[in-house]
Formats: C-alpha cells, sequence, structure tokens
C-alpha cells in the first residue's frame, strides 16, 4: 500500500513523502483509514514548523483533525463498517490506523465532508465558552480572528451575547462579518473608545484572546468591565516584557476591576461523558455536529484554501507570511 505524508522536516521546512506502508495485521481495538480531507490548525502547527515547540520533535507527522472513510476494522471493533466516514484527531497523511479509544465519532450524513474536521476547531473554541460566566445579554469581545477565534466569537454569540471581534486583518474582519459576528473593530490604538461606545462605557464581560501573544492580552484589560473576566484560549506563546505589577493589579484591587483570569486548554475534560463532568470533547464534538447541521455555525467563510498534499510547502508559507489571504487550509487527499 503506497501512504503519503506531510513532514516537518526541518524549521520551516515542509515535505510531502510518499512510502510503502506495510500492515500485516491492525490491533483489535483498531482501525484503518483513508484520509478525505485534514484541516491545518495554523498556531499549533506553525508553532510546531518554527522548532521551538520542545512535545514536537522533527522530523515529524502534524496535523490532528480528519475526515476519513474506513477501510478495516479490528476484530473487536463495534459500532463501526467498512465503508463509514469518521471524524479523528488524525494526521497529515493518506493511510492510518488509529484507535478507537479516542475521538472517533461518525461523520454525520448530511454533512459536506470538508466541513467535517472544522470540528476540531469549533470543540477547542468551545472550550472558552464552557469556562467562562457568559450569559444572555453580555458584551463580549474576542481578540485574533482566525480559526479559532472566529469560531469562539460565534459560539458567544450563540449563548447570547453581542460580540466584538477584533484583529489587525481587515481580511478575518470581513471574513467575522460573513460569519455573523455583530461588531468587528481594526485593532489599532482607538478600540477601547469604540468598545466603550458599543457597551455605553461599561466595557466588556469577556474578553477571550485567541491570539496567544501576552502583550494583546495586557493591552485588552482596561476594556475590560468590573469583576470582569479574561479567557485565555489561544496558547500564550513569546516573550512578555513588562511590569508584571500592573498586570496583577487589575486582579488584585477593586479600582482596577478585580478581573478574573481563566485558562481555556482543550485538554481540560475529559474525552467520553462522564457521570461526574457535565462535558467532555465527545459531547462538545457532537454539539459541533448539531449547530453545523442547522447552520447556526458559518464553515464556508472561514475556508480560504483546498490544496492537495503535494503544495504543503505553499500552504504552510501562506499562512505564515500572508495571513490575509491564508487561514483555513484543507488538504484533499482524494
Amino acid at each position: 500500500m503506497n501512504n503519503k505524508k506531510i513532514v516537518f522536516t526541518a524549521p520551516w521546512q515542509v515535505e510531502t513523502l510518499e512510502e510503502v506502508l506495510s500492515i500485516e495485521k491492525i490491533g483489535k481495538q483498531e482501525l484503518l483509514v483513508k484520509k478525505k480531507f485534514t484541516l491545518i490548525s495554523p498556531g499549533t502547527e506553525l508553532a510546531c514548523l518554527s522548532g521551538n515547540e520542545g512535545w514536537f520533535a522533527m522530523p515529524g507527522l502534524p496535523g490532528y483533525s480528519s475526515v476519513s472513510e474506513i477501510i478495516e476494522i479490528g476484530e473487536e471493533v463495534h459500532g463501526f463498517q467498512p465503508g463509514e466516514y469518521i471524524f479523528h484527531y488524525g494526521d497529515h497523511s493518506l493511510y492510518s490506523v488509529i484507535s478507537t479509544s479516542g475521538i472517533v465519532l461518525k461523520a454525520p450524513s448530511e454533512l459536506p465532508l470538508h466541513w467535517v474536521p472544522f470540528t476540531r476547531m469549533a470543540s477547542v473554541a468551545m472550550t472558552s465558552l464552557r469556562i467562562s460566566d457568559i450569559e444572555l445579554g453580555d458584551h463580549v469581545a474576542v481578540t485574533g480572528l482566525g480559526l479559532i477565534g472566529n469560531m469562539a466569537a460565534q459560539l458567544a454569540a450563540l449563548q447570547g451575547a453581542s460580540v466584538i471581534g477584533i484583529d489587525l486583518s481587515s481580511n478575518r474582519l470581513e471574513t467575522a462579518k460573513a460569519s455573523g459576528i455583530q461588531y468587528t473593530i481594526t485593532s489599532d490604538s482607538k478600540v477601547q473608545e469604540q468598545i466603550a461606545e458599543i457597551t455605553q462605557g461599561r466595557g466588556v464581560s469577556t474578553l477571550i484572546d485567541a491570539t496567544g501573544i501576552p502583550k494583546v492580552v495586557t493591552e485588552g484589560l482596561p476594556w475590560v468591565a468590573k469583576y470582569g473576566e479574561v479567557v485565555l484560549l489561544g496558547s500564550p506563546r513569546g516573550e512578555y516584557l513588562g511590569n508584571i505589577t500592573e498586570l496583577l493589579n487589575y486582579v488584585h484591587l477593586d479600582g482596577h476591576g478585580c478581573i478574573t483570569f481563566k485558562g481555556a486548554h482543550e485538554w481540560r475534560f475529559p474525552v467520553e461523558p462522564d457521570s461526574y463532568v457535565k462535558h467532555s470533547l465527545t459531547r462538545n464534538s457532537q454539539i459541533i455536529f448539531n449547530l453545523m447541521q442547522r447552520n447556526k455555525l458559518a464553515i464556508e467563510p472561514l475556508i480560504s484554501h483546498i490544496v492537495k498534499p503535494e503544495q504543503a510547502a505553499k500552504a504552510y508559507e501562506g499562512l505564515r507570511n500572508d495571513k490575509d489571504h491564508y487561514h483555513g487550509v484543507l488538504f484533499d487527499w482524494s
């Protein structure tokens, strides 16, 4: 069996390789799958490609969101059949053997296949809603309107908030508008003034940061209302030089707002439903399926490119240096 895969061979070096995949027998609880579409996660994968993520060794195989066709099932696998399409946390390769113990869900037949991998990005974004205090009628600001930020903004609106999307890129702001985001603001010196106008001087009750840039978080603190919250959705990366006392005063002092900081990493929830925990990654994914089926979550505006694996180097270069035009990039393995 000839396999194809995308490999990060060295920092900022991407290759599409072919190899013979030899599988004598898959495990009892495993599936052999053939990818249809995989989605690039720009933040995580570019961080890996930079060589600065200690957990990602090079050469390495990136990617963690896929829709695939089942080719073969292990002898103890139940509930799945060859020929069915599934959503799973799969890498950028044509064929792979996966365990059924992780996130493996049948793809709803009503959904276009190329929408299905976006379930992972939406599930990541949903964590910011799960741990927040967002309620009907609140004002929420989201900084960074890439895939994760855009979906967090959409989900906050579905939860009843008036959402303000903030980004440097005019193209991302236009995409946010096309996705139904009520307010969009260019990230500049007038943000605080515009937020004050939208919120009638009260500020936002929740600030969701999807950039992961520490300076963006600290610059947004004056926008947050008293006793409001800052949700760290984007994984913090990069240095921050500044006075930590000023930041801590926003948390500690009543006159600065007594703001609460919350971390929104997706793995804070269990994979499978649990009697003692309301939320799980599986439940979140199923809810995302339902929202997509009812056209409550906009997917098409998020797609900028559908490319072949052989165009991987160009795709990552675009995501790195042409963020205005590259955001939602899918690999088509057909």
